[in-house]
């Protein structure tokens, strides 16, 4: 039987499978593809009255297959799928119609080889086109050709052997390969056993040498224990392993004996190469600060070794007014006015002072305000960070080594949003530098990168992983500090070279959680040529769904809903789209600095816009010049002329070299620089770089005795998928999250077709989901994962993610699109409501820095050492946080969105809009509306009587005032929510409140401005005072009373409360305190009294 399979796609997508059979629009057109949800099965898909059927195909352990189709049919097995496909052209055989026309695949335009430093081949002798079939080589003229090429090398060196070896594999062996590959067997067989053979003593010495090595390894060990283990035997099944990997193998082994020794050695004379610990020197800042009018100069010295910052009149002056850390309660930015910093600090008689400053630029203040941070980091007294910073770099290196000094790249200084020289010496916890066509080998270009970062930081970091793919690589580096922290590191790659089987192009990826926050990182090169995005949106896809990292429990989600975070870099070879004859043009725009005349070309950016790639992704605004094509040795010039053979190729300088990121909802990230370099020259390429404040969780060490512990829950109601599919199937929805011991499924759901051909699928039964650990400390950070599966071949039609943080205060509708290999594959709306115990929130580093709106009225006269007035601060170090960002006056789609319960009216001393959150950035923010940081922490500062509140009642650092309980009538209000279908987690009804849909109208709902909103009625809001909330928002000394969703206060830990007998840890514990019984304290009272 003929191996031409035409109705064969291979490992297309399920949504493009219904594409190519959609277009076919004939009953009974059907195809076959690789199954997305079991390795080795098949998905036959069968158009019938335009809706597609699929039908899994599986093997037995016999490796017959056998197609799943209706309940009695009896069951037939096959050897092949050719022999199954022409079965079921017959009718009757439990299909709903028999299969009459095969969809052919599309021809992939094949990728040209690219152009390479390395001298060419000579061409075989006798060489003509007829030898050739088109697109690749037959069998035979596969042999000839490389049997001719053999004749032009030198053999006299080699092994007479070993000459005949690889003459008879070229002669016969390579036509048996290419047979075993056309049968689907890539392991080329014939290879391996000749490479055994030229190997075969390299193998017996491998042998010899791994014991005696794995013994002087095991004796460096320092956690070496008596009677560990026993050391292989030569006649070990190691003997069929591949060479390489044995080769691997062995010299990784090298390598680690080599550090070893090394730290052995070093520590036991007391040497550390100098780098014991970070040495960040004092920084003097010249600001201006203002007093009766008249503005004064004066110098901020910033001590972070000591934990102090001086206030001088000079810069020689004495140093005798300082403040210690503890003392120094916040950061407020100035929205209006940039280089101006607002520092809040504690003076001796526990008073509140609000100074005044004024620096010389705004990366002046930048610089100055990180390196507060660092102090606050430095000195804190909690056990685990709750914030990092993480640097990322991306090079091009063009085959060519790198410059004697590339410090500048992990600075970052050049062009863009860079960092101010004061913040040179301040080191980021991780490192993640990608290469593509790097020259070096792995441990060369590691010590390299370890040896800049001595240099600069004073640190000798420690390396977390290192992959390669020819000349793709992905190094990270941490501190030494976070070395038992950082744990589950997994790397992979994926070739998408020409055929996806060359590894010129592809990926490399690192993954690893950071105590209880997954990290993601991709270092990609992509397809090269201005007017191949096309394939470069393949490459894309491609990545996506087979580079395997992260939790392998998440089977159904692909890399971009794995991880808290996840950041992709790399020479993605995206061009600006404009004619050659533009090329002068184009430069000249670049030296004028008018970058966004060119970015509006970018293809990248016309390709987000479109959906096509990188849906959900956000990247920081480009403000530096394109960073491919220059000519070497110069930053002045562009070559983007090229001669060929056919004529002139035109490169036009492009941003080929990128980074993004996206998160989970309702986190903290933010990007403190993006850039380029100026003097790193080697290449035709600029190094990029990007840096990162990344809020992180702890792993979770329960506070309360788990006897007493009341069982939280999530509770998911009124759910509706939206699929945009026309596949004739029932859904089920599964629940993932690291906060539950189990997946969770419903039941399947009940269809709707709608008129422009998407299905809507109501999911009527409401789920609970009892999490592991029910503090709100744990709770609040968690997220949980949606799928929504079919029935019939178990394959997700869309995922996305909800954040627990959301319904922090009641039940919250949710809207999120849902996406399936990096497409948009529908929408899922619906209700949250969550349940945690007693608990109260710390607060985090983060929440340090503040932005403000500025008051005119009150920023004039005034003296630098003003109290509190009506400033209101708002956070904005959380852009990945809320669900619209503002850029160029339209909201950006980030993929989600929450509706919240309105705030009530905002008291006598708040100022200006009080907005729920929005997904904003620094960059993108248009200056007027408050945002809330992530961590549920108040945005105002300021209570009715203009008091300092208790903002600055910092659990870390020190209290400011008392505490005080809040009263009933200083209970926030609720907004009337539709009542849930069960009783026991129903609100309270307004009078008049007619009865509403229990499914809420799917709509691109986001935090937005509640004062149009209609207040709750009187006895609604009598009816909220009874409510009992999950977690109870604290009180300020000011008596101002907060919105029903503005995030507490912090506060510390109140006089009489006692505290837990004893600390549990549920890390490595099976006890689980979601195994004890559900205590009185449970859902909201009203609801327990409704449902009475």
């Amino acid at each position: 039987m003929s191996t031409y399979q035409p109705w064969y796609h291979g490992n297309i997508t399920r949504s493009n499978a219904e594409d190519l059979l959609s277009k076919a629009a004939r009953d009974g057109s059907f195809l076959l593809r690789g199954s997305e949800s079991i390795q080795g099965a098949y998905a036959l898909c069968v158009l019938f009255q335009n809706c597609v059927y699929t039908y899994r195909i599986l093997p037995n352990e016999e490796k017959k297959l056998s197609v799943q189709a209706s309940e009695g049919v009896p069951i037939r097995f096959f050897s092949v799928l050719a022999e199954l496909v022409e079965a079921y052209y017959s009718p009757n055989m439990g299909l709903v119609t028999h299969l009459q026309y095969p969809v052919q695949k599309e021809e992939d335009v094949e990728e040209e080889p690219e152009p390479t430093n390395q001298p060419p081949q000579l061409p075989p002798r006798n060489f003509t086109p007829s030898d050739v079939k088109e697109g690749h080589y037959g069998d035979s003229s596969l042999s000839d050709t490389y049997l001719q090429r053999l004749q032009h090398l030198e053999m006299s060196i080699i092994p007479e052997d070993h000459q005949k070896a690889i003459q008879e594999y070229f002669r016969t062996s390579i036509c048996l390969d290419a047979e075993q590959v056309q049968n689907g067997n890539p392991n080329l067989p014939c290879l391996k056993k000749l490479t055994m053979t030229i190997c075969k003593n390299l193998n017996s010495e491998i042998s010899r040498a791994l014991p005696t090595l794995e013994a002087f390894q095991r004796v460096l060990d320092q956690q070496l224990s008596p009677g560990i283990g026993r050391l292989r035997s030569q006649g070990s099944a190691d003997s069929g392993q591949s060479i390489s990997f044995r080769l691997e193998q062995l010299t990784k082994l090298l390598y680690s004996i080599e550090e070893k020794a090394k730290t052995a050695v070093f520590e036991s004379v007391g040497y550390d190469g100098g780098h014991r610990r970070s040495l960040i020197p004092p920084v003097a800042f010249e600001v201006k600060s203002e007093s009766l009018g008249i503005s004064t100069k004066m110098f901020l010295k910033v001590d972070v070794e000591s934990g102090k910052i001086y206030f001088k009149k000079s810069k020689d002056g004495p140093e005798d007014k300082f403040y210690v850390h503890n003392k120094i309660l916040q950061l407020v930015r100035s929205q209006k006015m940039h280089p101006k910093l607002v520092i809040v600090l504690e003076t001796e008689k526990e008073k509140v002072l609000r100074k005044e400053f004024v620096f010389d630029d705004t990366k002046k203040r930048e610089g100055f305000c990180q390196l507060l941070q660092q102090m606050k980091n430095k000195h804190s007294d909690k056990p685990e960070p709750d914030m990092i910073t993480v640097f990322v770099g991306s090079w091009n290196m063009g085959n060519a080594g790198p410059p004697q000094d590339i410090k500048s790249w992990f600075q970052c200084k050049g062009q863009g949003k860079t960092r101010d020289d004061t913040a040179d010496h301040i080191p980021h916890d991780i490192y993640v530098i990608g290469t593509q066509e790097g020259p070096l080998g792995e441990k060369e270009w590691t010590d390299t990168l370890k040896n800049v970062l001595r240099n600069i930081t004073n640190i000798s970091f420690k390396q977390v992983a290192t992959h390669t793919l020819w000349n793709i690589r992905i190094v990270v580096l941490a501190k030494p500090e976070h070395e038992n922290r950082i744990s589950h590191v997994f790397s992979d790659s994926v070739k998408t070279g020409i055929a996806n089987t060359l590894g010129n192009k592809g990926a490399v990826g690192v993954s690893f959680m950071f105590n209880g926050t997954s990290f993601g990182f991709v270092n990609s090169h992509l397809t090269s040529g201005s007017e191949k995005k096309h394939r470069r949106n393949q490459n894309y896809v491609n990545i996506l769904r087979f580079l395997n990292l992260g939790d392998k429990k998440l089977n159904p989600f692909d890399i971009t809903h794995r991880f808290t975070h996840l950041f992709w870099l790399g020479d993605l070879n995206y061009r600006i789209e404009f004619a050659s004859t533009e090329a002068e043009n184009i430069v000249t725009k670049i030296k004028q600095q008018q970058y966004q005349e060119l970015l509006i070309k970018d293809q990248l950016n016309m390709e987000r816009d479109e959906g096509k790639v990188f849906l959900h992704f956000d990247e920081e605004d480009i403000t530096f010049a394109p960073t491919y094509r220059f000519e070497r040795d110069t930053r002045e010039k562009y070559a983007y002329t090229k001669a060929k053979a056919t004529g002139t190729k035109y490169n036009l300088p492009s941003w080929c070299d990128r980074v993004l990121r996206k998160s989970y909802p309702l986190v903290h990230v933010v990007c403190q620089s993006y850039g380029c370099t100026n003097d790193i020259m080697t290449s035709d390429h600029s190094p990029v770089f990007a840096t990162f404040e990344v809020g992180v969780a702890s792993q979770f060490v329960s506070k309360h005795d788990p006897n007493s512990l009341s069982e939280g829950g999530i509770k998911f109601m009124n759910c509706v998928a939206t699929l945009f599919t026309k596949s004739k199937t029932k859904f089920f929805i599964e629940y993932h999250s690291s906060c539950l011991d189990k997946i969770v499924k419903t039941s399947e759901g009940d269809n709707t077709e709608n008129s422009n051909g998407s299905i809507k699928v109501r999911f009527g039964a409401q789920v609970e989901l009892t999490p592991i650990i029910s503090d709100p400390e744990y709770l609040l950070d968690q997220h949980v994962l949606i799928c929504v599966k079919s029935i019939d071949c178990d394959e997700s039609y869309g995922e996305g993610c909800v954040a627990l943080r959301a319904a922090e205060y009641s039940y919250t509708e949710f809207h999120i699109t849902l996406t399936h290999h990096g497409e948009r594959t529908g929408t899922l709306t619906g209700g949250i409501q969550l349940r945690t115990s007693e608990g109260k929130q710390t607060e985090k580093l983060y929440d340090f820095i503040k932005v403000e709106k500025d008051d005119p009225a009150n920023s004039k006269g005034k003296g630098g050492d003003n109290r509190f007035t009506l400033h209101q601060p708002i956070d904005i170090a959380n852009p990945s946080y809320m669900g619209v960002g503002l850029k160029s006056g339209y909201a950006t789609d980030k993929g989600w969105s929450y509706t919240m319960p309105p705030k009530t009216a905002p008291s006598a001393g708040q100022v200006g809009k009080d907005l729920n959150p929005g997904n904003l950035s620094p960059k993108k923010s248009t200056h007027d509306a408050p945002i809330r940081s992530p961590t549920g922490k108040s945005s105002s500062p300021i209570g009715e009587d203009e008091k300092p509140t208790e903002m600055f009642d910092n659990p870390l650092y020190g209290a400011m005032g008392k505490s005080q309980a809040r009263s009933k009538e200083q209970e926030p209000q609720r907004k009337e929510q539709p009542t849930p279908p069960d009783a026991m987690f129903a609100f309270p009804k307004a009078d008049g409140d007619y009865e509403r849909p229990p499914v809420p109208t799917p709509r691109n709902r986001s935090y937005t401005c509640s004062e149009g909103k209609p207040q709750p009625s009187a006895t609604a809001a009598l009816l909220s005072v009874s409510v009992k909330k999950p977690v109870v928002p604290s009180r300020s000394e000011g008596g101002a009373v907060l919105a029903t969703n503005r995030p507490p206060l912090p506060i510390r830990s109140r006089p009489g409360q006692s505290e837990p007998s004893k600390l549990r840890d549920y890390r490595d514990n099976s006890e689980l305190p979601g195994k004890h019984p559900k205590s009185s304290k449970g859902w909201p009272a009203t609801a327990q009294r409704d449902a009475s």
